[in-house]
C-alpha cells in the first residue's frame, strides 16, 4: 500500500532554472554583487553575517567614486541585501545573492547545503562557480530502505529532501508448524516478500524514470535485497550507485548523510576514470580537449559536450572558472566538477569532451 506525501516543483529544477537565467545575464554599465554566505553558526554559536556585510561589502563598495551610477546602485543594493538576510530562516545552511539595482537584478538561493565561508565578488555579470559547485556537490538522487514488508523512498537534492514515499504491506509472522503445512505456508509468505518486492521496484522505477533521477542508492535486509535485484528493470539496475547498511527507522538526517557519503565515494572513483578518458580522447586527438586556451576555443565554437572544471579553484583562477562554468551553462554543456585537484593539475584545471570535431 503506498502512502506518498505530496511536493511542488523540484527544487532542483528551480535551482537549475535559476543558474541558467543568471548565466544568460548580460552584462552592462552597472556593477553586479555576487554573495554567497555561510549561515550556519559559529563555534560560539553567533552569527558572522553582519559583521562581514558592515566591513567587507561596504570597503568594496568604497573604492567606486561616490555620487556615480555605479556606486548608487552597489548603496541600493547593500541596504536590499541587509534587509532580506534579516528574514531568512534558521533552517537555510547557506544564502547566494546576485544583485544589481541598476540592471533591475536582485535573485536569492538559499540552500540547505553548506558553503564553508563567506564570498563577495563585484564585477560585469553574476559569479556562478560557488553555486554551481555546491550543486556539483550535492546532487539529486534516490535513496530506498527496504525491508520484507515495508519500503521507504526519498529524493535528494542539494542536501534536503525534495520527495518521500512509503510502502506498507502485510507483516507476515513466522510459522513454527512443520510438515507440509510449514513448506505450503513457507511458499505463502515467499509470495508476500515476492509481490512486496515488485510494488516497491515499480515505485522506484516510476519515479526515477519521470523524474529521470540517474543515481539511486539502496539499503535493505538479507531478505528483500536479493528480490529487488531480480525484479528491477536492467535501466533501473544501472542507476544503483552503492548499497549502504542502514535502520530500517533512521531519521531523514542519518538517512541523507549516509547515501551522500556513499556517493562522494563512488564519484571519487569515477572521477579518475573520466579524467583518464578524457586524457586518452586528448593525446589521441579524439572527441576531447584539455587546458584553458583549449577549452575555451571549444566553447567559441560550440563543440563543447561536457565541461570537466576542477572543484579547488586555486588550482585554476577562479574568475575563469567562473566565465567556463557560465558557458556550459548558456550552451548546454553537462558540467561536472572534479574534486582530487591533482587529476586535472597538468592540463590546468580543465578539459572538455567534444560534440564534434572541426
Amino acid at each position: 500500500m503506498r502512502l506518498a506525501k505530496p511536493y511542488l516543483m523540484p527544487q532542483r529544477q528551480q535551482l537549475a532554472t535559476q543558474l541558467d537565467r543568471l548565466a544568460a545575464f548580460e552584462p552592462g554599465p552597472f556593477p553586479v554583487i555576487s554573495l554567497y554566505l555561510n549561515l550556519q553558526a559559529n563555534e560560539h554559536g553567533k552569527d558572522r553575517v553582519e559583521p562581514f556585510l558592515r566591513k567587507e561589502v561596504t570597503e568594496r563598495i568604497r573604492t567606486y567614486e561616490a555620487s556615480t551610477p555605479e556606486r548608487k546602485s552597489l548603496e541600493a543594493d547593500l541596504e536590499k541585501i541587509e534587509k532580506y538576510v534579516a528574514g531568512v530562516q534558521p533552517s537555510v545552511n547557506s544564502l547566494a545573492i546576485f544583485a544589481c539595482s541598476g540592471a533591475d537584478l536582485f535573485e536569492t538561493v538559499a540552500l540547505a547545503a553548506p558553503i564553508d565561508a563567506h564570498r563577495l565578488y563585484i564585477a560585469g555579470i553574476p559569479h556562478l562557480y560557488p553555486l554551481a559547485h555546491v550543486l556539483d556537490e550535492y546532487p539529486r538522487y534516490l535513496a530506498l530502505l527496504a525491508d520484507s514488508h515495508s519500503a521507504r523512498i526519498f529524493v535528494f537534492a542539494a542536501n534536503a529532501v525534495e520527495k518521500t514515499d512509503r510502502i506498507e504491506n502485510v507483516k507476515v509472522k513466522h510459522h513454527k508448524q512443520g510438515g507440509w503445512a510449514q513448506a505450503r505456508y513457507q511458499r505463502h509468505v515467499e509470495n508476500y516478500h515476492l509481490q512486496h518486492a515488485k510494488e516497491v521496484v515499480d515505485a522506484v522505477a516510476k519515479i526515477a524514470r519521470e523524474e529521470k533521477i540517474d543515481k539511486i542508492v539502496l539499503s535493505g535486509d538479507e531478505v528483500i535485497l536479493p528480490l529487488l535485484r531480480e525484479q528491477f528493470p536492467k535501466d533501473i539496475a544501472e542507476r544503483i550507485v552503492d548499497v549502504v547498511k542502514l535502520d530500517a527507522h533512521a531519521g531523514e538526517q542519518d538517512i541523507l548523510e549516509s547515501t551522500i557519503a556513499a556517493l562522494r565515494q563512488k564519484d571519487a572513483q569515477s572521477d579518475r576514470e573520466r579524467v583518464d578518458q578524457l586524457l586518452d580522447g586528448y593525446r589521441s586527438n579524439g572527441l576531447a580537449t584539455a587546458g584553458i586556451e583549449n577549452t575555451k576555443k571549444a566553447f567559441e565554437l560550440g563543440q563543447v559536450d561536457e565541461l570537466l572544471i576542477t572543484g579547488k579553484p586555486n588550482v585554476l583562477e577562479e574568475e575563469t572558472a567562473a566565465e567556463l562554468v557560465r558557458q556550459a551553462r548558456q550552451t548546454s554543456a553537462k558540467l561536472r566538477f572534479i574534486e582530487e585537484p591533482s587529476l586535472l593539475a597538468s592540463v590546468g584545471g580543465v578539459g572538455a569532451f567534444l560534440r564534434f570535431k572541426i
